[in-house]
């Protein structure tokens, strides 16, 4: 029995099977095999016998949390708890830190340095709920950084297909589009932005020029701004690479108003594409 993502959660045996070769089968080790359905290393499996892939229910080191599970015994969500590890969160549930991002529509589930995505309290997606087959296969406008910025829909694409596909919740979505509705089909054709763009946001409250497709080139920043701000405002995943020096060691040329929180000093034009880059 598989999940959303094609893992397999679940195995029924047949006649001829050995705990060794379903435990090879599944790329799992035999131990593990009997230790997730309580049985003894290397003990005969009976037909019929419904045997775990991913550990039994409960809590286990780093993922102390309560899961709820649908009819088939398959963990749709998760609420962390205090000292919750993303190893223990993945291993418990038998999906990848990838898959757990897909789940909840964000690009990741953990930043550098602090904590995200694992953080008490918080209830997470396990699974994705089904999409349209045909949805995903519209055009796209991207970046120079590869990144798409806009996608113009087909039939059967929808909130959940656009935001497991580009990594955005139907809040961002709606927001970043407000002719859409969440109550609504999207029709197809329809150009959907997948960033912030033209909307200001908090550290990032400048203005920018962008070519006839849309594509964002230069920004000009206002007070209060952030590197990490203006890079997700405009889907850029190295804003410092789009405004190096052409000379020394320095990493970019523009002004900081505080190095450590990254906020740059307002009024300055800087690139916001690898292909034209700023060099000063």
């Amino acid at each position: 029995m598989t999940d959303s993502f094609g893992n397999v959660d679940y195995y029924t045996t047949v006649s001829s099977d050995t705990s060794a070769g379903v435990a090879a089968a599944f790329r799992i080790s035999e131990e593990k095999l009997a230790e997730f359905n309580g049985l003894q290393p290397g003990s005969a499996l009976a037909p019929n016998t419904k045997l775990r892939l991913i550990p039994a229910p409960g809590p286990i080191k780093g993922a102390k949390g309560t899961a709820t599970v649908d009819d088939n015994g398959i963990p749709t969500s998760y609420v962390i708890e205090p000292e919750d590890t993303l190893g223990g969160i993945t291993y418990r549930f038998g999906i990848t830190e990838e898959q757990l991002a897909e789940a909840n529509k964000v690009p990741y589930a953990y930043e550098k340095g602090n904590t995200y995505f694992v953080r008490a309290g918080n209830r997470i997606q396990l699974q994705k709920n089904p999409v349209d087959g045909r949805s995903g296969t519209g055009t796209t406008i991207n970046n120079s950084f590869g990144q798409t910025i806009f996608y113009t829909t087909v039939d059967g694409d929808s909130f959940d297909s656009l935001g497991y596909k580009f990594r955005s919740t139907t809040a961002q979505l709606l927001q970043y589009n407000p002719s859409l509705t969440a109550d609504k089909p999207i029709p197809a054709g329809t150009r959907v932005r997948l960033m912030p763009g033209e909307l200001k946001i908090d550290g990032a409250q400048g203005t920018f020029t962008a070519d006839a497709d849309g594509i964002p080139l230069t920004y000009t920043t206002a007070p209060g701004d952030t590197e990490r701000q203006i890079s997700f405002r405009f889907n850029v995943t190295d804003l410092r690479w789009a405004n190096r020096p052409l000379t020394g060691t320095e990493a970019v040329w523009y002004a900081f108003t505080d190095l450590p929180t990254g906020e740059l000093a307002p009024g300055q034009t800087i690139s916001l594409a690898l292909n034209k880059p700023i060099h000063k």
